[in-house]
């Protein structure tokens, strides 16, 4: 039990292809939530844009400052949120895991052909 977080890759063919997975990165899962979804925390599927991927990519690393965590940005451009079985939400070791992993996901997406997939987040809990 606990926060899932998938992006998709949906092709012409509607097939999705697992390309993103996050367990209980809150934070990540709120900035979906505000700049994507609208607010509407509801496990629906999303469309996700490149505009999207660069300002998440760009947000993770300005709250690594030369490397290394910086609390008062993480507080201020991906604070973390609690939620029914989110996780911590504490600015520790696992929330610079959570946005490593995220950066780790997000880098290759820069490649990615916008025209001719979708890309999607969705989440469960």
């Amino acid at each position: 039990m606990g926060l899932d977080m998938f992006l998709h890759k949906e092709g012409e063919d509607k097939r999705k292809i697992e390309v993103g997975y996050w367990r209980k990165a809150n934070a990540i899962h709120k900035w979906f939530v505000d700049n994507v979804q609208h607010g509407e925390d509801d496990c629906d599927y999303y469309e996700v844009s490149k505009e999207h991927v660069n300002n998440l990519l760009q947000t993770c690393k300005k709250v690594f400052n030369n490397g290394k965590l910086d609390k008062e940005a993480a507080k201020m451009l991906l604070p973390p949120q609690a939620g029914f079985f989110f996780g911590s939400t504490d600015i520790d070791e696992g929330y610079e895991q959570d946005l490593s992993h995220t950066i780790s996901i997000l880098e290759p997406l820069q490649n990615f052909d916008f025209k001719r997939n979708k890309l999607l987040y969705c989440s469960s809990w």
